[in-house]
């Protein structure tokens, strides 16, 4: 287990070299000079640039203020405290996700925009449970696009899972209602919905989403038990906005974030996490299905601004 997470946080820290790359030899750069203001004024410009908000960005400068103005620090003193700080801003936003120990079957449903790696997110997490000996189906209910449908046949072939879809057009909520009945009916430990992530009309989308959780509510008042917001990195700010429109609209449990691995702003996942009422559960850093872990605020952190664990 301890090498599983050491090679995680290698992983973790490979994808985040983008983003920690850009930070760290802006901050290094900036700490050269004993600290002063002008000293501080860039480095709360460098974190805002690094997209971790003018919120965070105005907390940790204040810190380094209190703790380290007019003396000379390394680089190293400097990355020790700046992932700190980072840390404090993130810790109290890590959540857990563990579909098998809730009910069953334990429904799960995956909203965000198309692109963000819903149908990429939902496949890892099926195989990772089918791994575990999880009885797992996969329900294609982004019926608008063929191309999302096979993309998650071929996930759900790789997990071993089974699988359920409609053709193009059909209704969602009734594929989704469908498949709820079947998993009950045949012992299913958990189901994995995926929807439609269509923006070009933002309420036709929402309107679709909201049937589709009324319906579940028909066969399981509880149900879906989890609702995952799958977010982009790589849209750095955009990200938030699409946090407020699924959170206000649809109401989400949890926070997926992805593809880390593609930015050198990694650290738009902190203004993402204070803006959500829903913390963060899992985070991607690549393609492979290890690349999905649960979120761990300290080794983000540390990985963020180029430190081991």
């Amino acid at each position: 287990m301890a090498e599983q997470k050491q090679g995680w946080f290698q992983r973790l820290t490979s994808g985040l070299s983008r983003s920690s790359q850009a930070m760290t030899q802006q901050v290094t750069e900036i700490f050269r000079r004993p600290l002063d203001q002008a000293q501080l004024d860039e480095l709360e410009e460098m974190l805002i640039e690094a997209d971790l908000g003018p919120h965070a960005a105005g907390r940790i400068t204040q810190a380094f203020s209190d703790a380290k103005f007019g003396k000379s620090v390394s680089d190293q003193e400097v990355k020790e405290a700046l992932a700190e700080l980072v840390t404090r801003e993130l810790i109290s936003r890590e959540g857990a996700f563990d579909p098998l120990s809730g009910p069953k079957p334990y429904v799960v449903l995956f909203i965000g925009v198309n692109g963000s790696g819903k149908t990429t997110t939902l496949g890892k997490i099926a195989a990772d449970l089918t791994s575990r000996g999880a009885r797992v189906l996969i329900v294609a209910g982004d019926t608008f696009r063929a191309a999302a449908v096979e993309q998650l046949q071929v996930w759900a072939t790789r997990a071993g899972a089974d699988f359920m879809s409609r053709p193009t057009g059909a209704d969602a909520a009734g594929l989704a209602f469908d498949a709820v009945e079947k998993a009950r009916a045949d012992g299913y430990d958990v189901v994995l919905i995926d929807t439609a992530g269509r923006l070009q009309n933002k309420q036709g989308l929402m309107d679709e989403l909201l049937k589709v959780i009324r319906v579940l509510k028909k066969v399981d008042p509880d149900a879906p038990h989890e609702t995952l917001l799958v977010l982009d990195a790589t849209v750095g700010r955009n990200a938030l906005s699409q946090e407020n429109l699924f959170g206000n609209q649809i109401g989400v449990s949890g926070i997926v974030m992805t593809k880390l691995d593609g930015t050198a702003r990694g650290g738009v996942l902190v203004p993402v996490a204070q803006a959500s009422d829903s913390p963060i559960k899992l985070i991607g850093v690549g393609e492979g299905i290890d690349d999905l872990q649960p979120f761990d605020a300290r080794a983000f952190s540390r990985s963020l601004v180029g430190l081991d664990a």
